[in-house]
C-alpha cells in the first residue's frame, strides 16, 4: 500500500474492522466457503499492489492486449484457448514463474509498469473447458479494476453479457476494451460498433463505462519498431487513462472500494436468501396455524357431536323411565293387588315390557358413539398427515439454494420428515377395533366401579341388562304379601310412588354413571389425541421460532452492515 494520509489511514482502519466483523459474522452463520473465500481475498488485497484483472472471451485478444500494454510479447497468443489458468503478472528483477496455487501462476517480469500494479490474465469466459470460466469468476472479486476485452467482430456476445452482469453484481469498476479495430474498413463501421457496445453496456449496467477501441496487434508492432502504426492502434488514449487517470489517489480509492463492493454483493445475496428463508418459515407458520385452527374446530365439532349422541343414549333411559311409570300405574292398582303377590311374574313382566331391548339399544348407541370417536380421531391424523405431505411436496418442488445458515434446509427437511413419519406411523398402525374395545372396556369398568357392583368379563350390553334388571327387582320388590296383609288398601298408592321413585333413582344413577364414564373416556381420548399431535409437531414449532428469531437478528445485522458500507463508500468517493 502506498503512503496514506491520516484520513485515509483512519478510513482504512475503520474498513478493516468492519470487514473483519462481517467475516466473523459470516463464519458464525455458516455461509458458503466460496463466498467466505471471496471476502477474505478481497480483504487481503488491501495490502497488495493495485490489481488490474483482464477478462473476456477467448480469442478476443486478451493476451495480445496485455502484451501491447507491457510492450513485449510475454504471453502466448493463439486462436484457441491458450490460457488454462490464472496468470498474475508482477514485477521481478528477472523473468521467472511460480505456481502458487492450483491453476494459479505468478509470472515475474522486469517491466516498470508492473512495479505500480499487478496484471491478471484470466481464461476465456466462453472456453470449452468450463473450469476456465469458474477460475475467472472466482478471481473477479479480488480485482481493483476490471478491463473487459471484447472484439469488434463479435462484440457483446451473450456469454459476455452474462459475465458482465456478474462483474456488475460484485460492484466492480469496469473499463471496456474494444479490440481488433484494425479489421474494420472504415471509421463509420467502428462508430457503429462503439455505439452498439455503449447501448448494451448502459442497459446492462445502468451506466456507460469508459470504452477504448484499440488494436493490440498494431500497438505491439508500434512499440517494437513499427512506430507508424501507433496512431492507428489508438492505444495512447488507453495508456493515458491507465497512467494518468489511475493516479495514486484513484488507485487507493478503487482499492478501498473493492472489498466494500464484494461485501455489498454478499450482503445483498444473503439478505435475499434470509428473506427467502423467512418466507419459507412464514409458510410453515401458516401451516401450523392452520393445523391449530383445524384442531380447535375439530374439538368444537367433536364436543357438539358427542353431546348430540349422548342425548340419544339418555333418551333411551328417559323412555325406559316413562314405560316404568306406566307399568307401575297399571300394575299397582287395587284390583290387581293379588297379582302383585307373584313377585317373580311381576318382575318378568317388568323386564319384558319396560326393560325390553334397552340394553341392546344402549350398547348399539354406545358402540356407534365409540366407533365415531375412533374414526374421527383417525381422520384427524389423516388430515394432519395430508397437510404435512402437501407442505413437504411444495418444499421439494422449490429448489432451495444455500442459505444464511447452510444447515437450515437440512434441519428443516429432517424435522418435516420426522413429523410426517410419525403421523404416517399413527395412521398405518391405528387399530380401530382395539381402540374401540379399550374405550368400551374403560367405560364399563368405570360404571361397575362407581356403582359398586362386581361383574366378570361381560360386555357393556350385558352390564346394562344386569343393572337394569337389578333396578327392576328393587322397584318391584317393594310390595310383599306381608305388607299388603297388614296395611290393606292404603299401602298400594304409597308403594306405587315408592316404586316409581326407586326406579327413577336407580335408572338415573345408571344413566348418570354411564354418561359420566363415557364423557370421561371421550375427554381422555380427545386430550390424548391432541397431545399426541402437539408432541409430534412441537420440535418443528420450536425450530420455526428459533430460526425466525435468528433470521430477524441476521437481517438486522446485514442491514446495519449495508448502511456502514454506504457511509464508507461516500467518504472514499469524496477523495
Amino acid at each position: 500500500m502506498k503512503i496514506l494520509t491520516k484520513p485515509q489511514e483512519a478510513i482504512l482502519q475503520r474498513e478493516r474492522n468492519f470487514l473483519n466483523d462481517l467475516q466473523l459474522g459470516f463464519v458464525e452463520n455458516n455461509v458458503s466457503k466460496d463466498d467466505l473465500d471471496s471476502l477474505k481475498q478481497s480483504i487481503r488485497q488491501l495490502d497488495d499492489l493495485f490489481l488490474l484483472v483482464i477478462v473476456g472471451e477467448f480469442n478476443s485478444g486478451k493476451s495480445a492486449f496485455i502484451n501491447a500494454l507491457i510492450g513485449q510479447a510475454l504471453l502466448k497468443e493463439g486462436v484457441t484457448p491458450t490460457t488454462s489458468q490464472i496468470n498474475i503478472l508482477r514485477y521481478g528483477e528477472k523473468s521467472e514463474q511460480h505456481l502458487v496455487e492450483k491453476d494459479q501462476t505468478v509470472l515475474l517480469f522486469p517491466v516498470d509498469l508492473l512495479s505500480e500494479l499487478s496484471i491478471v490474465d484470466t481464461p476465456g469466459t466462453n472456453a470449452i473447458m468450463r473450469q476456465h470460466e469458474e477460475l475467472t469468476n472466482h478471481f473477479v472479486p479480488r480485482a481493483d479494476l476490471v478491463l473487459f476485452v471484447t472484439s469488434v467482430d463479435r462484440p457483446f456476445t451473450e456469454s459476455e453479457r452474462n459475465f458482465m452482469q456478474s462483474i456488475r453484481d460484485w460492484g466492480k469498476k469496469v473499463v471496456i476494451i474494444l479490440n481488433k479495430i484494425d479489421i474494420l474498413t472504415s471509421d463509420e463501421e467502428l462508430a457503429q460498433v462503439v455505439h452498439f457496445v455503449q447501448e448494451n453496456a448502459q442497459a446492462l449496467m445502468g451506466r456507460t463505462p469508459e470504452i477504448f477501441p484499440v488494436s493490440a496487434r498494431l500497438a505491439i508492432k508500434a512499440k517494437n519498431g513499427e512506430v507508424a502504426l501507433w496512431n492507428a492502434s489508438r492505444f495512447e488514449a488507453l495508456e493515458t487513462y491507465i497512467h494518468n487517470s489511475l493516479d495514486q489517489t484513484s488507485q487507493i480509492r478503487l482499492k478501498f472500494l473493492n472489498p466494500l463492493g464484494v461485501a455489498s454483493h454478499l450482503i445483498d445475496k444473503y439478505l435475499q436468501l434470509a428473506e427467502t428463508q423467512r418466507q419459507i418459515l412464514a409458510a410453515d407458520i401458516h401451516l401450523l396455524q392452520n393445523i391449530e385452527r383445524q384442531q380447535t374446530i375439530y374439538l368444537e365439532d367433536m364436543h357438539k357431536n358427542f353431546n348430540y349422541r349422548m342425548t340419544d343414549v339418555e333418551k333411551i333411559f328417559f323412555e325406559l323411565e316413562q314405560r316404568g311409570d306406566e307399568f307401575f300405574e297399571d300394575r299397582f292398582r287395587l284390583e290387581k293387588v293379588l297379582k302383585l303377590l307373584k313377585k317373580e311374574k311381576v318382575q318378568a313382566e317388568f323386564t319384558e315390557e319396560v326393560i325390553a331391548d334397552v340394553p341392546q339399544q344402549v350398547e348399539k348407541k354406545v358402540n356407534a358413539l365409540i366407533d365415531w370417536l375412533v374414526d374421527s380421531d383417525l381422520q384427524q391424523w389423516k388430515t394432519i398427515t395430508r397437510c404435512l405431505a402437501d407442505r413437504e411436496k411444495e418444499h421439494k418442488e422449490h429448489i432451495l439454494g444455500e442459505g444464511i445458515n447452510t444447515d437450515f434446509v437440512y434441519n428443516r427437511q429432517r424435522l418435516l420428515d420426522a413429523i410426517g413419519r410419525e403421523a404416517e406411523h399413527v395412521v398405518q398402525s391405528y387399530d380401530k377395533h382395539a381402540e374401540a374395545n379399550q374405550i368400551a372396556e374403560n367405560a364399563k369398568n368405570a360404571v361397575t366401579a362407581s356403582m359398586a357392583v362386581e361383574i366378570g368379563a361381560i360386555g357393556l350390553g350385558a352390564l346394562i341388562t344386569t343393572l337394569a334388571t337389578t333396578a327392576a327387582a328393587d322397584a318391584t320388590g317393594v310390595i310383599t304379601a306381608g305388607v299388603i296383609a297388614a296395611l290393606g288398601l292404603f299401602i298400594v298408592p304409597a308403594k306405587r310412588r315408592k316404586a316409581k321413585n326407586e326406579l327413577h333413582e336407580k335408572l338415573a344413577a345408571l344413566r348418570i354413571k354411564l354418561v359420566t364414564s363415557l364423557t370421561t373416556e371421550f375427554e381422555k381420548e380427545i386430550k390424548q389425541s391432541q397431545q399426541h399431535i402437539e408432541d409430534a409437531i412441537s420440535p418443528y414449532t420450536r425450530f420455526i421460532r428459533a430460526e425466525t428469531k435468528h433470521i430477524d437478528t441476521v437481517q438486522e445485522g446485514l442491514n446495519k452492515a449495508r448502511v456502514e458500507i454506504g457511509e464508507l463508500q461516500q467518504e472514499i468517493e469524496r477523495w
